[in-house]
């Protein structure tokens, strides 16, 4: 292979729409190797089948990869809401044989489209409640037992022949900030960092993930002046601490914590000489973009600045991925049963007595934000079609109000004062990584533990 092509390997571009661009054409035949879908992606009826078609048909052998992580995280299921319960909810219900099928589930979705890499698990462990970007994306706040179920969602996803990616090295679960617009840092020692952070994905490299994926955050105690993405020193710990010799695959580099400063061609060039692999783009990447950032990482090349060898390493890396074979295998499903999703459950007294009030039921979902990983996706009882606006609740009617990341200035907590000083008896519900003085927590917001909520709030399950 020649530079060139070398170069193109190790780029991951994103493109907007279900049609195959031509530029995208274009750079396959330059040595293309890889392209990742997103929301911009999904087809008007809903999730990525429609631009998968078009890519098995006129890019075959592609390796084509996705976010879809279950739970808050889809693009199958895009925007009308996961399947799966999620990881929070997995890691609460700790069952690794539950967590081990649901991901198989998932993994035989993404094989029969012709998806070869599924950049999830998440294995940050979420340490921080008020984390914007991570929350129910995490199996919980126990590294031991993040660890037990990212190994087994990693081997689960990749009995399929999908490629799991573990994420986000080397953990952003300590964080208040989110690298989608800010550049975050973790300032816990090297102790905790191998006692809390490291401990997941050590366990991911031993069940024998192919990917990595890095994050944009600076980890102050391994290299204060540059995030995990750009740091050899950081990957150093991946790469001879922990054994890993698979894919390395930056987060994408549009985002802020990335680029902001740089640009994108910068940011390429300084991950690549780090050790990154494969290079995701960003989402709305075009042919223009795609041939700057070459000509970049040519030109760093030309000058000295990134050596051609750790380039045609990287490059060997993603073609060698690039060639698993998918297996959709028999029919899986990713569906936990809603009895046993609602033990994932926290409920006061209160509502537990709620739960098995007779009077009709009502439920209020009150809009919350959700970070760009989560994007426009419908959740809660909403997207089931179970909820009333406020103003159309009964005299007559308990009330179940619906929020997601319920901190003390949510505006459902407003909601909440108003319905119990008109006299109805109401439950706070939070769909989020629990804040604190919610009556029901259900550590998830897909449809599928909206289905197991409201099943609990109308006394047909009992959790």
């Amino acid at each position: 292979m020649t530079l060139a092509q070398d170069v193109t390997a190790v780029l991951q571009p994103g493109f907007v729409g279900t049609a195959v661009p031509a530029w995208l054409r274009a750079a396959r035949s330059d040595g293309l190797v890889s392209v990742c879908l997103y929301g911009d992606n999904v087809g008007p009826g809903g999730g990525v089948a429609e631009v998968c078609s078009a890519l098995r048909s006129e890019l075959p052998g592609l390796l084509v990869a996705a976010d879809e992580e279950g739970g808050d995280v889809t693009r199958l299921h895009y925007p009308g809401g996961s399947t799966a319960v999620g990881n929070a909810v997995l890691g609460r219900l700790d069952d690794e044989a539950a967590t081990r099928r649901s991901a198989a589930g998932i993994g035989g979705e993404l094989a029969a489209l012709g998806i070869g890499l599924d950049l999830a698990p998440v294995v940050d462990v979420n340490s921080v409640a008020e984390n914007p970007v991570i929350g129910v994306r995490s199996f919980g706040a126990d590294p031991d037992a993040v660890a037990r179920h990212t190994a087994a969602w990693v081997e689960g996803l990749q009995s399929t022949g999908v490629a799991a990616c573990a994420k986000h090295f080397p953990g952003h679960g300590d964080t208040v900030a989110d690298s989608h617009h800010d550049l975050p840092r973790v300032d816990a020692p090297v102790a905790v960092l191998r006692a809390r952070e490291l401990v997941p994905f050590a366990a991911a490299v031993r069940a024998g993930v192919e990917c990595v994926m890095t994050s944009h955050i600076v980890v102050t105690a391994l290299d204060p002046g540059r995030p995990a993405t750009f740091s050899p020193l950081v990957l150093r710990v991946l790469r001879e601490d922990l054994a890993f010799e698979g894919v390395l695959v930056s987060d994408a580099l549009d985002m802020a914590g990335a680029s902001a400063e740089t640009g994108i061609p910068e940011a390429a060039v300084r991950a690549l000489a780090a050790g990154v692999d494969l290079l995701c783009l960003g989402s709305a990447t075009g042919g223009e973009q795609l041939d700057a950032v070459r000509a970049h990482v040519l030109g760093a090349v030309a000058t000295g600045r990134l050596e051609a060898s750790r380039v045609s390493e990287a490059a060997a890396r993603v073609r060698r991925l690039a060639d698993r074979r998918l297996d959709a295998g028999a029919p899986a499903t990713a569906t936990v049963p809603d009895a046993a999703t609602a033990r994932a459950f926290t409920l006061t007294d209160h509502a537990r007595r709620f739960a098995a009030g007779t009077a009709p039921l009502a439920v209020v979902q009150v809009a919350s934000g959700s970070n760009l990983a989560v994007g426009a996706v419908a959740w809660g009882p909403a997207a089931l079609d179970a909820t009333v606006r406020e103003d159309e609740v009964r005299p007559c009617d308990r009330v179940a109000v619906v929020g997601r990341g319920v901190g003390p200035d949510h505006p459902a907590r407003a909601v909440v004062a108003r319905l119990r000083a008109a006299g109805h008896e109401v439950v706070l519900v939070d769909c989020g990584w629990p804040r604190g003085g919610a009556d029901v927590e259900t550590w998830g917001s897909s449809p599928a533990v909206a289905r197991a909520l409201l099943g609990v709030l109308r006394g047909e399950i009992r959790p």
